[in-house]
């Protein structure tokens, strides 16, 4: 088999269940079986954030750019610089975004579950109440 270049995709702003202020994404990859590596750039505005959501299989972050957060519930808020590379667990809830007054961007890396599976990649809840985001 030969190297296959990915076709290049468009960018797309976060669907409003899903996020909290204004958010886009760019999905570089989406493997096929064997694979099931799913790889997206985020890009968060200031107090841009997810809502509570988990991953089957967990989930890696790698910041490229700007200051964030990442927090589990019940556990610490982390601080978020560029470089940084956070791993959560599989079926963790969690929640992560942007500071209130820096743009952040990250790049996500999950796998799907299989094909055998009930479970979805990705499990969204509901999102942050003003008293769980650290931010203006």
């Amino acid at each position: 088999m030969s190297t296959l270049k990915q076709p290049q995709r468009p960018t797309v702003k976060g669907p409003a269940e899903w996020f909290t202020g204004d958010v886009y994404f760019n999905a570089y990859y989406a493997g096929e079986e064997p694979s099931r590596t799913r790889l997206n750039l985020v890009r968060f505005t200031p107090g841009a954030h997810t809502a509570w959501h988990r991953h089957a299989v967990g989930q890696t972050l790698h910041v490229t750019e700007g200051r964030g957060y990442v927090q589990s519930r019940g556990e610490e808020l982390i601080e978020l610089l560029p470089g940084d590379t956070v791993y959560t667990p599989a079926g963790e809830w969690h929640w992560h975004g942007a500071t209130g007054d820096n743009f952040m961007c990250h790049l996500a890396l999950w796998e799907s579950p299989g094909p055998d599976s009930a479970e979805p990649e990705t499990t969204w809840g509901e999102k942050l109440t003003p008293e769980e985001y650290p931010g203006p």
